[in-house]
């Protein structure tokens, strides 16, 4: 394509990432998956505490440091192919839009962005570039999420009717989820869970916000959100999907799909260092299945390095986290307005390629974390993103 950028040559085997933002995700989840991918490695931090630099980069082994304000000598240095994008939501676009103009590829966490506006901007860069850009929806590689799908495709619960959620946990007053409003909120941080896990059990895309209901808690400690919010779709076909979402709950990830002919429940479903566990019924008959746990994040890694390495394309690309954000728009408009939100026409052009997806690398303990926590409080701590 006429003006693509020529992303910077992957010399070997191996990709080489800077972690741009060394938070929770990062230090607790990442990081220790990174030795175990066999295709990449981590040869630069972007932080703004150098103290957090040191003592993770003793743990392995990295020297090259940069400020957020430097991050143009990182993308000009020459010792990166590519970046693990960790910084809040309202951030990424400030990082991967200058990254993939540099010819660098781009790992980004969800949600894309906090807009779709922010989204298409972020897609029309990747567009122009040859650069390569993945959202981290660690859930498209894990096993059990993936068996569901095969199910679900394999037409043996009959009609798809309804799918329901629930994605719970007690956040800490104090993490930056807590102080950071609505972007931070709930909807932003695990909305993107259920949505896109009924994006992609549906095969299909809503229609309509059907409706939104948030209430907030003042004894939770938060700030300007609502804590715990409600919610309801309509998809093609007459199928119908509802959620709740909460900071402020005992922890619970589950969701239910619902067909003519059967029925399955996956709990947990969206945690990681955990085994997911899935319950099917076909008629009157019930069978139970708990996967191996593995590593969701070394798998995500080791999946987009060999998309860089191999010139393939990554499935979560920057159109998928897009479809994420104009639901997530339609919910802050159907919780304003009160009342049911059209959705503009949008098609996906790609869906998960279950068996050329599946990622089962082990799972690996969590380090000790340097300067940042775990959003969880107390005895219900447990992992977002």
């Amino acid at each position: 394509m006429t003006g693509q950028t020529i992303p910077h040559p992957v010399e070997g085997k191996t990709v080489r990432y800077a972690f741009v933002g060394l938070g929770d995700i990062a230090q607790e989840a990442m990081l220790p998956g990174v030795a175990h991918t066999g295709n990449s490695e981590v040869t630069a931090f972007v932080t703004s505490d150098p103290e957090k630099a040191r003592r993770v980069g003793e743990q392995y082994g990295v020297t090259d440091t940069y400020g957020y304000e430097q991050f143009d000598a990182l993308l000009a240095s020459g010792t990166i192919d590519a970046i693990y994008l960790a910084t809040p939501n309202w951030r990424h676009a400030e990082f991967a839009i200058p990254a993939l103009k540099a010819g660098i590829h781009v790992l980004v966490e969800k949600p894309l962005e906090i807009s779709t506006e922010k989204c298409r901007e972020i897609m029309a860069a990747q567009a122009s570039s040859s650069a390569k850009l993945m959202v981290a929806y660690r859930l498209h590689f894990e096993p059990a999420t993936l068996a569901t799908i095969d199910l679900i495709r394999s037409g043996k619960l009959g009609e798809i009717l309804t799918f329901s959620s629930t994605f719970t946990q007690m956040v800490s007053p104090e993490n930056h989820r807590a102080k950071n409003g609505v972007v931070a909120g709930p909807i932003f941080d695990v909305g993107p869970y259920p949505i896109n896990a009924v994006r992609f059990l549906f095969g299909d895309e809503p229609t309509e916000v059907v409706s939104a209901v948030g209430v907030r808690h003042p004894e939770a400690g938060f700030g300007d959100f609502d804590d715990t919010v409600a919610v309801t779709l309509r998809f093609p076909n007459n199928r119908l999907a509802q959620f709740v979402l909460s900071y402020y709950g005992n922890v619970l990830d589950s969701y239910a799909v619902v067909g003519t002919e059967g029925s399955v429940e996956v709990n947990p479903a969206y945690m990681y260092g955990k085994p997911l566990e899935r319950t099917v019924t076909l008629g009157e008959s019930k069978s139970h299945e708990s996967f191996e746990n593995t590593d969701h994040f070394g798998g995500e890694l080791k999946y987009f390095s060999d998309c860089i390495l191999n010139g393939t394309d990554p499935e979560p690309d920057a159109e998928e986290g897009y479809a994420d954000l104009r639901v997530i728009e339609g919910i802050l408009k159907a919780l304003e307005s009160g009342g049911p939100v059209r959705l503009e026409p949008f098609t996906r052009t790609k869906r998960i390629d279950t068996a050329r997806q599946v990622q089962s690398l082990p799972a690996q303990a969590p380090p000790d974390l340097v300067n940042t926590s775990n959003p969880g409080r107390g005895k219900d701590k447990s992992p977002l993103n």
